[in-house]
């Protein structure tokens, strides 16, 4: 039988009131309320960063083809092109690229009865694959195509909506701006649809058409567009998917990832694993100070068993170990319960969506939770092994007390 371990259990688990006890309850209890806190934290910053990133890949995907423009911003009109059948083969035979979609954009301005607003107007073709945007549809459907010219529709952000005073099936003027010199040319287009992504430079900025009608406007080629967006498989393997892609493409062409486009965004998401960071190690500080003052006072109150036992023959280190091994189910119990909290609170806000959000502040309405059990995995080992290596230190106490004063001691 190990010694050290059964007399740790015995005070550990002793059902007699005492004020050990009660110590070991409140250290649990903060153990457990910091392991709770750390994998909410995770969840939570793990859940906005993909609900965000989910967002901007639907509406623009994962990367853009487009002709070479020095210093183009996300808002910059692009140059038109065509691609031949052959290289678009080859792209997308290109491991990781799942859809392709032509669009151009344009300049515009909507004029409704009461106000005006500048826009983006993002023109696609009839090939384009909706399945992205339908799920930020509020009301209405997609633009529908015809043969003979461009699809007289539109669709609009609630925000736009609400700013004009638009709804479903209004009509609205938008005017186009064209080249310097040029008087903008206005088009009478009707609401098919009302969308809300959540992210204000999207609502704000973005229309969708067609891209026939930026054809026309612009005396461009039949079958010209501005770019095409690439959706991936996986956006994690973007650098690798746009290296393959590239050296398929035309000298004149090249291949940009929505995060080189949208850079402050993503260094704006980028920026909450400090903040995931900062909690972490804020709340393992917590948990291993609580442990320290918990294995302190311990050894305080038991000064008189120390004693007895140093009389008894047992040697300083397995009296070291009887406390550092008392601490281990004290920081387990707490692993334990703060997983039960922490993971329980997690499924209740993914299956109930309890926790609101301003919508304006945060980008969605709802906490977004998402759980990946190696980080809780690594959040349990990493509470467990700090815990028990700064208890080493407070335990070195037990080899200055000597038994005679030790036996004297109430």
């Amino acid at each position: 039988m190990n010694l050290p371990l059964f007399i740790a259990r015995r005070i550990a688990f002793n059902r007699s009131s005492s004020f050990s006890k009660f110590i070991i309850n409140i250290a649990i209890a903060a153990t457990a309320i910091s392991v709770a806190v750390m994998i909410l934290a995770v969840a939570l910053v793990n859940g906005f960063q993909e609900v965000i990133q989910q967002k901007i890949f639907s509406f623009w995907g994962h990367m853009h083809i487009t002709q070479y423009q020095p210093n183009a911003g996300p808002l910059t009109e692009q140059f038109p092109f065509t691609m031949d059948s052959a290289t678009l083969a080859k792209l997308r035979q290109v491991k990781g690229i799942n859809t392709i979609n032509a669009y151009a954009t344009k300049s515009a301005i909507i004029k409704a009865e009461k106000d005006l607003e500048g826009v983006i107007f993002k023109g696609v073709d009839s090939h384009y694959s909706w399945n992205h945007i339908q799920q930020f549809l509020q009301e209405g459907t997609v633009i529908h195509y015809n043969d003979s010219s461009y699809a007289p529709e539109v669709l609009i952000s609630v925000r736009l909506a609400k700013e004009l005073q638009l709804k479903l099936h209004d009509p609205l003027i938008i005017y186009f701006i064209q080249g310097p010199g040029q008087p903008p040319r206005a088009r009478k287009l009707t609401i098919s649809g009302i969308f809300k992504t959540g992210i204000e430079e999207y609502d704000k900025t973005y229309i969708l058409g067609d891209i026939e009608l930026i054809r026309k406007l612009n005396n461009w080629e039949p079958g010209s567009i501005g770019g095409y967006e690439i959706f991936t498989d996986d956006y994690r393997n973007l650098k690798e998917i746009g290296t393959a892609a590239f050296d398929v493409l035309p000298d004149q062409l090249f291949i940009r990832s929505i995060a080189d486009i949208y850079p402050n965004i993503f260094a704006w998401l980028r920026l909450q694993n400090k903040n995931k960071a900062i909690i972490l190690v804020i709340m393992s500080i917590v948990a291993a100070i609580n442990m320290i003052t918990a294995v302190l006072i311990l050894i305080l109150e038991r000064t008189n068993m120390i004693g007895i036992v140093k009389a008894l023959g047992m040697r300083d280190a397995r009296i070291q170990e009887i406390f550092i091994a008392q601490a281990a189910y004290i920081v387990i119990t707490g692993i334990v319960l703060g997983n039960i909290l922490g993971i329980g609170l997690a499924i209740l806000q993914q299956t109930t969506g309890l926790f609101k959000l301003p919508e304006e502040s945060y980008y969605m309405s709802v906490a977004a939770i998402s759980l990946r059990w190696w980080q809780v995995l690594l959040i349990d080992l990493g509470t467990l092994i700090l815990c028990i290596l700064v208890l080493i230190l407070p335990s070195e106490i037990t080899r200055r007390i000597t038994p005679m004063k030790a036996i004297q001691f109430k």
